[in-house]
């Protein structure tokens, strides 16, 4: 030890990294000590990292006996007490990364090794709580040196792989049942197994790791680890290309929703063609509900209550299948028969017991209750989602449902609790790495600071939001419409505060034609209802000085358009402030009576009606965008 070494603030956090990459050995630890003579321990620190413990300590004390000069003889020395069995396991025993349970152990290593391990146990080189047996990384790197010596190393690895393969498709079958969290749990002790697994696989036997791939795909989604099979996935395709390898379509299908973020790319297609061929269904059953998370429904899955062929027969299939036709109701403008859907699709997964799908109800159910005004139903739904999913880890689920709760909190005037929510839905993202989800995030905030007045921050959340919206995901062109209608109010909010029209509506008129032409090309109907509402907003600002029949003419098209925001939808959505301003804004004008004629005009529409309506709001004809007859001219500003 350098003469005037101390410990302390400066130093303390070099120290414990150093005591943490040696396994708190002692001895390991005093060969460190030793190099504080020549290096900083920040300097040892980073040296451990990144040449390893054997090559920094390779050195010791002259005066020390020859088993305690160098790391590696100190662990020599330890080896060489076991007999010939004990140093097989110890080499097979070094495969395994974060330590196995005794199964893994005896199906990796051979029947037999229970008597072995019982020996490196009492000598010190394993450790065990009674469940599971961990080698510590210092003894763990020696014997992986010894495997390789011993040309065992691919024997061992193909084992491990196998083994860990078998793992997950056993824990495959308890993850829809009742019993999931008890599987999680154990594949999740297991995580840098299988990582490891599928890292070598990945290498050496691609079969195996495109297996691993679809049998694990539950799991890393239930507990919040999608991000851990990206590199792995990307790595397998970049191997193969654009056609899947023989036998393993379904696998090729499950990576690429794991590896390909853009779904324009050719290996999209190529797995929607796969998707689309599928006559029977498919082996991997929460493919299915992964596809449909990220790619969208495919085309010919129906709405009328036929299950798609991709859809086993047992229980929890058939509660997808009802909740995919659920969803495809209530985003598709039937809120009514989509939550009477709902309702028994709670009931189906609540029989077999599985969380996923249960939260996914209560969570579809709050949103439609909180439409509606029910606030105490949705948030006391919303709570019953929100504790299944953080019992399952699944984060991807949670920052969804954040989501959803927070506008409502926003409509339901808890503008505090909605920054709450959304400000944890943004730190979860950032674990998560979802762009479009982190454009929602912004498009809310940036909501909520133009009902504040900030409008600079609205401005750069609302162009952040739009950035983030530019993805190949299935839902961006909704999250790119929403955020073109809060350009839109955005500007008509600056124009209101600069006390100026003709830019501002300009802009307006421009964003709100974006938003329409966005949500056009969204399958889902309720993306176009909020365009129509943001619409109305524009034309009832049309309202023209003293011209009484213009006036009265933007109000009717704005009353028109939120009943057409009705059809399209199935129900008015309680709280929104922006509705509630346009609605007041042409009652005024009509009169009770008079808006409520125009508005039922607009809610009569059928699906096909409203949509021809809007589709001429896109290409510029009016009505309902401003014509040329209704917009200001100079002497009405």
């Amino acid at each position: 030890m350098r003469p005037g070494f101390a410990l302390g603030p400066r130093n303390l956090d070099a120290v414990l990294r150093i005591c943490a990459s040696l396994d708190g050995l002692p001895l390991a630890i005093e060969l460190a000590a030793a190099r504080v003579r020549t290096f900083g321990v920040a300097e040892i620190a980073a040296r451990l990292a990144e040449h390893g413990r054997f090559r920094l300590l390779s050195r010791g004390d002259r005066t020390a006996a020859a088993r305690h000069r160098t790391l590696h003889a100190v662990v020599e020395w330890s080896w060489d007490l076991l007999d010939a069995a004990e140093q097989a396991l110890a080499r097979g025993f070094a495969v395994f990364t974060g330590g196995a349970s005794l199964e893994a152990v005896e199906r990796v290593c051979g029947p037999g090794s229970a008597e072995s391990l019982v020996g490196l146990v009492d000598k010190s080189l394993v450790e065990t709580d009674g469940e599971r047996y961990q080698m510590l990384d210092t003894i763990r790197l020696f014997c992986l040196e010894r495997l390789a010596e011993a040309g065992e190393e691919e024997r061992l690895r193909a084992s491990h792989a196998a083994w860990f393969l078998e793992l997950a498709r056993r824990a495959d079958d308890h993850l829809y049942r009742e019993e999931q969290l008890t599987w999680l749990a154990r594949l999740s002790a297991d995580n840098a197994n299988l990582q490891a697994a599928l890292r070598w696989s990945v290498e050496h036997d691609r079969p195996t790791a495109w297996r691993l791939v679809a049998a694990l795909a539950m799991y890393w989604w239930l507990s919040g680890r999608r991000g851990q099979a990206t590199l792995h996935t990307v790595r397998l395709l970049d191997a193969t290309g654009p056609e899947p390898p023989d036998g393993l379509a379904e696998e090729y299908v499950m990576a690429v929703l794991h590896a390909v973020p853009d779904a324009g790319s050719p290996h999209w297609e190529r797995a929607r063609e796969i998707m689309a061929s599928l006559d029977r269904p498919m082996r991997y059953r929460f493919g299915v509900a992964l596809w449909g998370m990220l790619a969208g429904p495919p085309e010919r899955w129906p709405s009328s209550g036929h299950e798609p062929p991709v859809l086993g027969s047992e229980p929890w299939s058939r509660a997808l299948g009802r909740l995919s036709v659920a969803l495809m109701l209530l985003l598709g403008g039937s809120a009514a028969d989509g939550e009477r859907e709902l309702e028994r699709v709670l009931a189906d997964f609540g029989a077999v017991g599985e969380r996923w799908g249960t939260a996914q109800a209560l969570d579809w159910l709050a949103l439609v209750a909180s439409w509606r005004g029910e606030w105490a139903r949705a948030f006391r739904l919303w709570e019953d989602a929100l504790g299944l999913l953080e019992e399952l880890g699944a984060l991807d689920e949670l920052a969804d449902v954040l989501g959803r709760r927070a506008e409502a909190r926003l409509r339901a005037g808890d503008v505090r609790a909605a920054r709450a929510d959304h400000e944890r839905v943004g730190e979860l993202e950032r674990r998560l790495g979802r762009p479009e989800l982190m454009a929602w995030v912004h498009l809310q905030l940036g909501e909520l600071a133009r009902y504040e007045g900030d409008l600079p921050e609205a401005d750069r959340r609302l162009e952040a939001a739009l950035a983030g919206s530019r993805t190949g995901a299935f839902t961006a062109g909704g999250t790119r419409s929403r955020v073109y209608t809060a350009l839109g109010r955005l500007a008509t909010a600056k124009g209101t505060m600069m006390g100026t029209a003709q830019e501002p509506a300009q802009e307006a008129e421009r964003f709100h034609a974006m938003a329409v032409a966005a949500a056009l090309d969204s399958p889902m109907s309720t993306d176009l209802a909020d365009a129509a509402e943001g619409l109305a907003g524009l034309v009832a600002g049309a309202q023209v000085g003293s011209d009484a029949t213009r006036t009265r003419d933007a109000a009717e098209r704005a009353a028109v358009l939120l009943g057409v925001g009705v059809a399209l939808r199935g129900l008015a959505v309680a709280g929104d402030r922006d509705v509630a301003a346009v609605a007041a804004k042409a009652t005024r004008v009509l009169g009770p009576e008079g808006f409520a004629a125009a508005y039922a005009s607009g809610a009569a529409m059928d699906r096909a009606e409203a949509r021809a309506l809007l589709e001429s709001a896109a290409a510029g004809q009016p009505p309902p965008l401003l014509g040329p007859e209704v917009a200001p001219s100079p002497g009405d500003r």
